[in-house]
């Protein structure tokens, strides 16, 4: 239950979605629900990027009983960077919780606190610029795309400023290989996707024999080099029948590699921020952090 969660900070980005007077005014029906359970909650809102990891890390740092984020996958990956190992927090898309932000409020004051396992991505070339994350990492083509990503048009369209840049890369990206290796096994691929999560992205769900609540990632790696490959990928996807198609490999393992096999770069992310060039490694590392859940979501 949440009897125990006084003292609560909610952490909002203005900046994610359509944000605005209309989004606070949610905000504060939200806060006056958890009040009428007995957590009263107080606003913190983010000024630029990183700024989020502070105030978690404030939050932390003073006891704080709850930290709630409001805001896009980047401001939840901040959150989640300055609370691993600490407090609770909560996360919407995976749980299952309304868009409608005071309809969320009203499910989480219901919940239950739960300890879960957060991804470490580390570049093995620069280890001090690790990262956790809570939903997925990547290699190759989704990385390109994060790394090259116009922050003007992000924050003006939102998501999809994502497709926008993804439709560039196809027509311009070389969808080199580099190597994944987990445990003894060993595939060069093009793409890797290593996932925490079921939901990837907007309307697509990749590794969808992941879990949020086990100790081990899915991860998805394409073989194929070519763009429009890539493409007809897509309309599977959407299907949801990505599983056993040609050249779509799927894997369950706590700790995975990517390495690049030449000179050229190939990049990585994580929950949609630009993490580093490979090598990097992927790791899971268990009862990271304290999630406040549903409880239709356990």
């Amino acid at each position: 239950m949440t009897t125990n969660l006084k003292n609560a900070l909610l952490i909002h980005n203005p900046n994610a979605g359509n944000g605005g007077k209309g989004r606070r005014r949610t905000l504060d029906t939200a806060r006056h629900i958890f009040a009428s359970r007995g957590i009263e909650s107080e606003l913190a809102e983010t000024t630029g990027p990183g700024h989020a990891t502070e105030i978690a890390q404030r939050a932390a740092s003073e006891g704080r009983g709850l930290v709630i984020a409001c805001g896009g996958d980047g401001t939840l990956n901040e959150v989640v960077n300055g609370l691993a190992g600490g407090t609770a927090n909560i996360l919407a898309k995976e749980l299952d919780l309304p868009w409608d932000i005071p309809s969320a409020a009203e499910k989480l004051v219901r919940g239950t606190v739960k300890e879960i396992a957060l991804g470490l991505a580390t570049p093995l070339e620069h280890p001090g610029k690790k990262k956790y994350f809570l939903s997925v990492g990547g290699a190759g083509p989704d990385g390109m795309i994060v790394y090259s990503l116009d922050l003007d048009l992000k924050a003006r369209i939102g998501m999809l400023a994502y497709w926008w840049e993804g439709a560039r890369e196809v027509f311009r990206y070389n969808f080199q290989h580099f190597r994944i290796r987990i445990g003894h096994e060993k595939l060069d691929a093009s793409l890797a996707i290593v996932g925490r999560t079921k939901n990837y992205g907007g309307p697509f769900k990749i590794t969808t024999n992941a879990d949020l609540f086990e100790d081990e990632f899915e991860v998805m790696a394409l073989t194929t080099q070519s763009g429009f490959r890539y493409l007809s990928y897509l309309p599977t996807l959407w299907m949801g029948n990505l599983r056993g198609t040609e050249g779509v490999h799927f894997y369950k393992s706590d700790t995975v590699i990517c390495e690049p096999l030449d000179s050229n770069p190939v990049y990585a992310q994580v929950d949609g921020e630009p993490l580093a060039r490979l090598p990097v490694e992927f790791k899971i590392v268990p009862r990271a952090l304290k999630l406040l859940v549903p409880g239709s979501s356990l």
